[in-house]
C-alpha cells in the first residue's frame, strides 16, 4: 500500500488510517467531531497527497485538451483554473476535475478520489504526433489542504505569500523550501480552502510551516472521515461515489461549472447538448435528510411509497444534527424540496426527507 511521505507525522499525530485507492489515508486522530469543529470555527489541515494529480505539457497541451474534455480552457490565463469533466460518447462522466493553467504546463486534480482513473482514461485519447506529454505525478508531489475561517492567516504566514483576496480557483507560484509550489483557492469544505501542490520531497517541510504558522489559530489535523462530512454539508459532490459512468454532467446540477455548450465538440458534448435544449433530465442530484442514524451505502435505492425512484451516492452521519446527510439521484419528478422518499437500508425503509443543497454555508 502507498503512504504519504507525511504517514509517520500523521502516526505520532495518533491517526488511525484506511485504504483509499491503495493509499494509506488518515481517517482521524481522535476525535473526529474536534476536527470537523476547527474547520468550521477556526483552521484544519489535512494531507491529500494521494489524490490524481496530473501535469501536461508540449506545445499542444492548451489545444489538445480542449479538444477532450467538456469546459472551455482558451479563456484561461495563467494562473487561472476551471472545473471540467471527461465524458463518454454517450455523455456519462468518466472523470470530473480542477484544471489550472500555468505558462509552461496544464495542471489536473482530480476532485474526488479515483486512483489513476483519470490519467489511464485521458491517456488513450494522447494520439501519437500530438505535441503534449502527459506526467502522473500522483507519487512524486504531495498536496496538501488548509480549511477554514483562518486558513488565509495560516498560509500567508507559512510561506509569506498575501492570499486573502486570491479568488476561487486561481493560483500563486511560491518556493517552500527551495521547491517550487502552487498555492491554489479551491473548495473542499464550504469554508476558505486552500491546497498547497509542491513535489514530495518539500511536503514534511511545508506541513511543518504550516502547523508552526497555524498553532497561534488552533491548527487541527483533519482525517477523511470529518472531510466527507464537511463536503457533504457544502453539498459538493466528487468524482467516484456521485459522479462517475452512470451519470450525465446535467443530472449532478454542473451547468456552468463543469462543461460548455458552446466550445464545440467533444466527446459526449451531443448528449449534453441534446438535454439542454429538450429539457430532459431524467433525474437530479439533491441533498436529503435521513432522521434515523442508518448511514445508507452507496447505491441504496430510493422509494416513493413502492415505486423505486433512485439511490444514495452518498451519505454520512452528521453529530450535530442527530441525522444522516446524503445525496441522492432520485427521478426528476422527485426532487423538488420537501419531498418525502424513502431509502432502504439493510432490508428496513428509513424516511428521506429532499433538501436543498448545500446543507451549510457560512453566513
Amino acid at each position: 500500500m502507498k503512504q504519504s511521505r507525511l504517514h509517520d507525522q500523521h502516526q505520532q499525530l495518533g491517526a488511525t488510517f484506511e485504504d483509499v485507492t491503495g493509499w494509506s489515508v488518515p481517517v482521524q486522530y481522535g476525535d473526529a467531531t474536534s476536527e470537523h469543529a476547527a474547520v468550521r470555527n477556526a483552521v484544519g489541515i489535512s494531507d491529500l497527497s494521494h489524490r490524481g494529480k496530473m501535469r501536461v505539457t508540449g506545445d499542444d497541451r492548451i489545444k489538445w485538451l480542449q479538444s477532450i474534455i467538456s469546459n472551455d480552457i482558451l479563456p484561461l490565463q495563467p494562473g487561472q483554473g476551471r472545473y471540467s469533466s471527461f465524458l463518454t460518447h454517450k455523455g456519462k462522466m468518466l472523470g470530473y476535475f480542477r484544471v489550472y493553467i500555468q505558462s509552461d504546463a496544464v495542471w489536473i486534480e482530480d476532485v474526488g478520489e479515483v486512483g489513476d482513473a483519470t490519467f489511464q482514461a485521458l491517456r488513450k485519447f494522447l494520439l501519437y504526433g500530438t505535441k503534449a506529454k502527459m506526467e502522473n505525478c500522483a507519487d512524486s508531489w504531495g498536496l496538501l489542504l488548509v480549511s477554514g475561517p483562518k486558513s488565509a492567516d495560516v498560509v500567508s504566514a507559512a510561506f509569506g505569500v498575501e492570499v486573502h483576496t486570491l479568488p476561487l480557483l486561481q493560483t500563486i507560484p511560491t518556493t517552500i523550501s527551495g521547491q517550487s509550489a502552487l498555492i491554489m483557492r479551491t473548495e473542499e469544505t464550504g469554508e476558505q480552502d486552500f491546497e498547497v501542490l509542491l513535489p514530495a520531497d518539500g511536503l514534511t517541510a511545508a506541513w511543518n510551516q504550516l502547523l508552526t504558522a497555524g498553532a497561534p489559530f488552533g491548527i487541527t489535523p483533519v482525517g477523511s472521515q470529518a472531510r466527507e462530512l464537511l463536503r457533504i454539508e457544502a453539498g459538493l459532490a466528487k468524482a467516484g461515489p456521485d459522479l462517475n459512468e452512470e451519470i450525465v454532467p446535467p443530472e449532478a446540477n454542473l451547468e456552468g461549472k463543469a462543461f460548455s455548450l458552446s466550445k464545440g465538440c467533444y466527446p459526449g458534448q451531443e448528449v449534453v447538448a441534446r438535454m439542454d435544449t429538450y429539457g430532459n433530465v431524467r433525474r437530479h442530484l439533491v441533498g436529503l435528510l435521513i432522521q434515523d442514524q442508518a448511514v445508507p451505502a452507496h447505491g441504496s435505492k430510493l422509494f416513493s411509497g413502492d415505486r423505486e425512484v433512485g439511490w444514495i451516492s452518498s451519505a454520512v452521519l452528521s453529530p450535530q444534527r442527530n441525522a444522516v446527510l446524503a445525496f441522492g439521484f432520485p427521478l426528476r419528478d422527485f426532487s423538488a424540496p420537501n419531498t418525502e422518499l424513502t431509502v432502504e437500508v439493510a432490508g428496513t425503509r428509513h424516511q428521506a426527507t429532499v433538501h436543498a443543497l448545500p446543507f451549510y454555508h457560512r453566513l
